[in-house]
């Protein structure tokens, strides 16, 4: 059981697994717990777990938290859908033909590097204060690092599969639908698994501007009224809410593609 702890790339048991995970949550909570009810940092700045917990319970006692949980997970699905039914077929057809590769990596290479936040003002001017925006910036925050994950998903394909397939007599159709969509189907759902948790962290900064409900938006009022207690509240929903969706794509990676040996999935 301990033997292969330190041993490159080797199985561990799962209960092991998951214990090492627990523990990485107990380790933090220790150290958060030392750090706030010694005193060492000023509750202004470092709320104690006890004061959190009892802010969470009065906020959903409230009922707001909820809807703004719902409006909040409203805006990132949709905004990260948009991205991934655009982004999974065009980085298919990059990473499966090299002109269309030619045609889009470059600009989607420089474009990855803007920051999605330098474009909410030209968002507002485009689309305006409603929800469009929020969905855009979430969009075009994951957009493109999605688009080109898929890409290199595609390419990795094995080319010894593809020869043999044309050695066979496979069409063009048939090397796409056979054997290129079906070895790549894998590595895109946990492409879709990574990039959505990058969805969850462009939340706050789509919820700055123009809002007037969503975790983003109680996350910087609470900032405003120096109640990091609240903010504390909303960044663990948040998340919980990642861990959540993660733990979701990890299902249907297990589920779906049972044959593949992925460790820690």
């Amino acid at each position: 059981m301990w033997k292969n702890i330190f041993a490159p790339k080797k199985e561990i048991s799962k209960p092991l697994y998951s214990s090492a995970g627990l523990l990485a949550f107990i380790l933090f909570i220790l150290m958060w717990s030392t750090l706030s009810y010694t005193g060492i940092v000023n509750p202004l700045f470092l709320p104690s777990p006890g004061k959190v917990i009892d802010t969470a319970i009065d906020l959903f006692a409230q009922g707001d938290i909820i809807a703004d949980i719902g409006i909040s997970f409203t805006r990132v699905s949709l905004g990260f859908l948009m991205a991934a039914m655009i982004g999974v077929p065009l980085g298919i057809l990059m990473g499966t033909l090299r002109i269309a590769e030619g045609f889009f990596e470059p600009i989607m290479g420089f474009i990855r590097y803007m920051p999605a936040s330098a474009f909410i003002p030209l968002f507002i001017l485009w689309i305006g204060l409603g929800e469009g925006e929020k969905m855009s910036v979430i969009f075009f925050g994951t957009f493109f690092q999605l688009t080109l994950m898929v890409m290199d998903v595609t390419k990795n394909v094995q080319n010894e599969l593809i020869e043999v397939s044309y050695t066979l007599g496979a069409s063009k159709s048939q090397i796409f639908s056979k054997i290129i969509l079906p070895a790549s189907l894998p590595g895109i759902v946990d492409t879709l698994r990574i990039t959505f948790g990058w969805a969850w962290t462009y939340l706050v900064v789509a919820e700055i501007v123009g809002a007037s409900s969503g975790l983003g938006y109680m996350i910087m009022q609470s900032s405003r009224f120096l109640r990091p207690d609240k903010i504390f509240v909303g960044i663990i929903i948040i998340g919980l809410l990642g861990l959540m969706t993660d733990i979701i794509f990890k299902f249907i990676y297990r589920t779906s593609f049972s044959w593949m040996r992925k460790e820690g999935v």
